[in-house]
């Protein structure tokens, strides 16, 4: 099990972690202050692309979270960091995604076309048509790189309705061309990695936290970074029974979490 005193930096889901929907679990604010009272640090980590980090920002705003824009990390992130490490004349690109999500790759410096591109992103998008997902079809079946944001079939949600997401999309690409997308997002390592170098620590000093296990539970888990289960959003307890390999820790909800968090290093202390 791993050393919570160890802990200088907290990767935190977001959806079903902190939040479900638009309702603040009660704990979190609370939590949030444990780890700003201890020199904590805190990524907010989520898969879901339909938003830009500048919405990321003002979502927790308004639920009385501050964060600054360099406190949010979505898949885009890593698909940016892929394309310009191993894809470095790609340039142009179809963009199956919302506005947002469009606007997020611009600023990274690649151009949104349909007619001419040089590889196909898709991710969340709450703006689909028939015409785009046709088109997009088209591209990947015509063999321009494939690439999803991240896996997630469905994004969580308290409204009375399915949201279908971007690995649901994907699927249907896939059924349609015959051909699987390079896929990022949680449970991709890379995420971590990328957070550990930038931050500078050691995995140990990492925590990653979230309620999915196939996603946030196997991500921590394939990079070598502690992992605590939250029973507040998709996982239930019951879920852990049949795993080889369990979370280091299976928690009811984050305010549990701080309260270990702030025990662990006041014995540390002593």
């Amino acid at each position: 099990m791993s050393d919570l005193s160890r802990v200088r930096h907290v990767v935190l889901d977001m959806d079903g972690t902190l939040y479900k929907g638009t309702r603040l679990f009660a704990q979190t604010t609370p939590f949030l202050e444990s780890l700003r009272i201890l020199g904590i640090g805190r990524t907010f980590l989520t898969n879901n692309t339909s938003r830009s980090k500048t919405e990321y920002v003002a979502k927790l705003r308004h639920m009385g979270i501050e964060a600054l824009i360099e406190d949010i990390y979505t898949p885009a992130e890593s698909v940016v960091t892929y394309l310009r490490a191993q894809m470095p004349a790609v340039k142009r690109l179809v963009i199956l995604g919302t506005p947002s999500l469009v606007e997020e790759f611009e600023k990274a410096g690649f151009i949104a076309d349909w007619d001419t591109p040089e590889a196909v992103v898709v991710g969340f998008d709450t703006t689909l048509t028939y015409e785009h997902l046709c088109r997009t079809a088209y591209w990947i079946d015509s063999g321009l790189p494939f690439i999803a944001t991240h896996p997630d079939l469905v994004c969580p949600t308290d409204l009375n309705t399915v949201l279908v997401d971007c690995g649901a999309i994907c699927a249907c690409l896939t059924a349609a061309t015959g051909r699987k997308p390079m896929v990022f997002g949680k449970p991709n390592p890379s995420i971590l990695h990328e957070l550990r170098d930038r931050l500078q620590i050691k995995s140990e000093e990492m925590l990653m936290v979230g309620d999915r296990i196939y996603t946030d539970m196997m991500m921590a888990q394939e990079a070598g970074v502690p992992a605590a289960l939250v029973l507040t959003g998709e996982a239930r307890s019951e879920d852990v029974d049949g795993l080889a390999l369990k979370p280091d820790f299976i928690l009811d909800n984050v305010g549990q979490l701080g309260e270990m968090l702030v025990s662990a290093r006041n014995t540390a202390r002593r």
